[in-house]
């Protein structure tokens, strides 16, 4: 017998549910609005809270249709009691290894994220490496953990463990493209095609690479597009981060202009820039005559940069050669065109 009628108690019970769903909500929302600042025992007292709410909402549901909560509760905890002076020695057990895991798992994420830390030649491959290293030392931890705490509670695993050959067997059958791009991602991390950070062209999209997983890899472009590929379709690849860029600079110079002399002036000058620019790797060099272009003589410079640098450093060198151009009364030309008149035949 209820002690309420059964539509009170419906509506009470949809109402509790529903306020706990827009708690939810709200939690769920807040944290993601301002999870930068937010501290991490701010988020996990937030969820201890949400538990205990909910734990609070079904003993009153369950007020609510009549059952009694208390009888419930002593009966379960005296199986409760029962369960644990019978199984003292699989619990500690169980502890022990959860807590050698969590050990090994914080001594791994210590180590490897110190990796790549210092500026070396290398830094980048050993920050894409020690991720990867993270990622397959918790599956395994996990893995272990799951099958030595089932050993310790008495389970046979090995007939789990042969239902997870036939499974992986049966899987790799049905998702070979899955295999090949973890396969694939093996292949990229250990011969070094590209590492987080280097700046590659894929299938026509250039950008950044921001995260390399066993089945996937992350390109972000300077736009902020960010593109997935799968590691199996990843061929060809265009890396630009292995080798220095190069910064090539066409200027002109009027026809009138002494070449040689004008030179002379850059040379004596580009060691200034070279010195206020950190990308740039050595002084630039005037190699000479490009062209003899219709409105003037079009000359070259170039200068190793460091890579994915070179836009920003022809930008900088083309302002300081103007720049020194002007100095010097030196004329930069532009666009003309002479026009020749013809006299006119006198048919007298």
């Amino acid at each position: 017998m209820f002690p309420v009628s059964i539509g009170l108690a419906t509506a009470l019970t949809i109402l509790i549910v529903l306020v706990l769903v827009f708690i939810f909500l709200i939690q769920k929302a807040y944290i993601e609005r301002h999870h930068e600042k937010i501290k991490t025992k701010f988020i996990i007292i937030s969820y201890i809270v949400l538990l205990a709410l909910i734990a609070f909402a079904i003993i009153g549901i369950l007020m609510i249709w009549g059952y009694d909560i208390t009888e419930y509760i002593l009966d379960i905890g005296v199986d409760l009691t029962l369960i644990i002076e019978s199984s003292v020695q699989r619990l500690v057990g169980t502890l022990v290894i959860m807590f050698i895991g969590l050990v090994i798992l914080k001594i791994s994420k210590i180590s490897l994220r110190r990796v790549g830390t210092k500026p070396t030649l290398n830094q980048r491959r050993k920050k894409t490496i020690a991720k990867m290293m993270l990622s397959v030392i918790k599956y395994v931890i996990v893995i272990v953990s799951i099958l030595a705490i089932l050993i310790v509670w008495g389970i046979n695993v090995a007939p789990a463990l042969a239902g997870l050959g036939i499974l992986g067997l049966v899987i790799g059958l049905g998702a070979q493209s899955f295999i090949n791009d973890l396969i694939s991602g093996f292949f990229i991390i250990f011969e070094h095609h590209f590492n987080v950070g280097d700046w590659v062209q894929i299938d026509g999209f250039m950008g950044e690479v921001t995260d390399i997983g066993l089945k996937t890899t992350k390109v972000k472009s300077f736009k902020g597009e960010v593109r997935i590929f799968n590691n199996g379709s990843i061929d060809p690849v265009s890396n630009f981060s292995l080798n220095h860029s190069l910064a090539i600079v066409d200027y002109s110079i009027a026809y009138k202009e002494d070449v040689k002399k004008t030179t002379d002036i850059l040379n004596e000058a580009l060691p200034k820039i070279y010195e206020e620019r950190e990308n740039l790797l050595e002084i630039p060099k005037i190699l000479g005559v490009n062209s003899l272009a219709d409105s003037g003589v079009e000359m070259r410079l170039v200068a190793q940069v460091k890579s994915m640098t070179q836009w920003g450093e022809e930008r900088a060198i083309r302002q300081f050669v103007k720049e020194v151009l002007d100095e010097h009364g030196i004329e930069i030309p532009f666009p003309q065109l002479t026009l020749h008149y013809g006299k006119q035949k006198n048919n007298d």
